[in-house]
């Protein structure tokens, strides 16, 4: 097992993109290589972003990694409004993807402040 591996934020970050590929699914084809895509590259690139900065060896270099994941966060947040006022999304699933995205942010802010203080 790789060390990212058993954070949960990583865990939940991996689950988020899991919800996010279900509920772009039924979006229309015109939408493939628009916001569906965006999304998702959003929804990918926090896992992604947690895990490279756990391969770094700085402490400084892991907590910008995790800050550009937060980063893939708000985007994911701003593309999920988006989606939700064309209609692409139900308010249930808008919901849930926000409540989790809402929890990620959390734990992100936590690691990024622990990986701040531990090199202080």
């Amino acid at each position: 097992m790789f060390n990212f591996e058993k954070l949960l934020v990583w865990q939940k970050s991996v689950s988020l993109a899991d919800l996010v590929y279900r509920n772009t699914r039924s979006f229309p084809p015109e939408e493939r290589f628009g916001l569906s895509s965006q999304m998702r590259r959003a929804a990918v690139s926090i896992s992604s972003n947690i895990a490279e900065g756990a391969s770094r060896h700085s402490r400084v270099d892991y907590s910008r990694y995790v800050e550009i994941a937060a980063g893939s966060l708000f985007e994911l947040v701003s593309q999920t409004k988006i989606a939700r006022n064309q209609g692409l999304l139900t308010t249930s699933e808008y919901s849930q993807i926000y409540a989790s995205s809402l929890e990620i942010l959390r734990m992100l802010t936590g690691l990024r402040s622990s990986l701040e203080r531990a090199r202080s």
